[in-house]
């Protein structure tokens, strides 16, 4: 059995191709992110990896879409997003396949 501690993972990440990790893999990234309200994410978009949020507990505006508790955002590669924290925020994030260095800033070209 393995203890780990989520505020000792990189960014909540705890599974992935990261120091340290409980599992390292470069086939999916697995994290759980608290965001406080007015946090907020650059626009960006990866090339390779599909992105999957949840929204655990609270409220995020995506695309200027508001999504809330229970809500699942798919985020294929190449499409493009921001994320604004409307309230204190949980979300689960789950990317495949992992690919370090695949965060592009702004819009597709």
């Amino acid at each position: 059995m393995k203890i780990a501690r989520l505020e000792d993972m990189v960014k909540g990440w705890f599974v992935g191709n990261f120091d340290p990790t409980l599992i390292r893999t470069n086939d999916v990234e697995v994290a759980v992110k608290e965001y406080r309200k007015g946090d907020r994410e650059s626009r960006h978009y990866h090339k390779i990896s599909t992105e999957i949020t949840v929204i655990a507990s609270g409220r995020v505006r995506m695309n200027g879409i508001e999504y809330l508790k229970g809500d699942i955002i798919v985020i294929e590669p190449n499409q493009s997003t921001d994320f604004e924290v409307l309230e204190d925020t949980i979300t689960t994030v789950v990317k495949f396949p992992g690919a370090n260095n695949d965060k592009y800033l702004g819009d597709p070209a």
